[in-house]
């Protein structure tokens, strides 16, 4: 949906990774390991975990909540057909953000401002950004 619409705009349609998306966010269960013994001298030490780690329950609760913030931030919302398609009002025309998971999509007439934005002010690592070649 988010491609056709974008090509049916004329917008440049790119594609991006947000590397190691879970440890982006916080996790807020408590999760704790006792350190072993290839911890050395820490060996039966506590320690508390307050990333997000991939096996936790909540995870994708909480990188998708932090997801949400960061576009709204920046200025999108969520599209109302659509709840992982984000929109932002861009001039005279709008800017579409699809997200699947840590996977984005977008179409937009500037798509760099979007990824250096992302860089710059999110603090996101980004991995395979470019314009979509196939889908």
């Amino acid at each position: 949906m988010l491609a056709f619409t974008g090509e049916l705009n004329g917008l440049k349609v790119w594609l991006m990774d947000i590397s190691n998306a879970y440890l982006e966010t916080y996790t807020k269960q408590k999760v704790y390991i006792i350190v072993g013994p290839e911890c050395g001298d820490r060996e039966g030490h506590v320690l508390s975990i307050s990333k997000v780690l991939y096996g936790l329950h909540s995870s994708g609760l909480r990188w998708s909540e932090r997801l949400a913030d960061v576009l709204r931030e920046i200025g999108c919302f969520p599209s109302k057909a659509e709840k992982g398609i984000y929109m932002r009002e861009k001039g005279d025309d709008y800017e579409y953000m699809g997200v699947y998971v840590d996977d984005l999509m977008f179409a937009s007439k500037d798509p760099e401002t979007i990824v250096k934005t992302l860089i710059e002010k999110c603090k996101f690592k980004l991995k395979g950004t470019g314009p979509s070649e196939f889908h």
